[in-house]
């Protein structure tokens, strides 16, 4: 069986309280169960990780070369300039997608690079927490 791995980066331990007319009422929770049960209805299995810290979520990164098929992947802010993460996807090879509740291309003007983007497989932002249930089915594409 096939297994991805769900990471959440800062801030994101409180969806449905910061900021819910960007973000949404769902919490992390919420999410995490939807991102489940859906890899589980396509016959994935699937865990979730959610760190404060760039370390632990590199840290965590590095456990799919041997843990995981794909990882589905929400750097928060870091998406705008943590090259310790970029690296860290570039160096497990394993399918990545990169996923944001809004659409970060019409926010402010920092938050539409991505430099994590080169290194996945794609990119799906602005659906709300459905972004993370397109890029459950993406990966069950990629990690065949």
């Amino acid at each position: 069986m096939k297994k991805i791995l769900a990471i959440h980066g800062p801030n994101l331990d409180l969806l449905g309280k910061r900021e819910p007319q960007i973000y949404g009422y769902e919490t992390l929770a919420d999410i995490n169960e939807r991102i489940c049960g859906e890899a589980k209805k396509l016959g994935m299995a699937c865990d979730t990780f959610q760190s404060n810290y760039e370390g632990a979520l590199v840290e965590k990164i590095h456990e799919a070369l041997t843990d995981y098929d794909g990882i589905l992947l929400n750097a928060g802010a870091y998406t705008h300039y943590s090259y310790a993460i970029r690296d860290a996807i570039a160096a497990v090879k394993k399918p990545c997608v990169e996923v944001h509740l809004s659409n970060i291309h019409a926010r402010e003007e920092f938050r539409h690079t991505s430099v994590i983007a080169p290194v996945c497989a794609g990119q799906i932002a602005g659906f709300g927490s459905y972004s993370y249930i397109l890029a459950v089915h993406a990966l069950s594409e990629l990690c065949k």
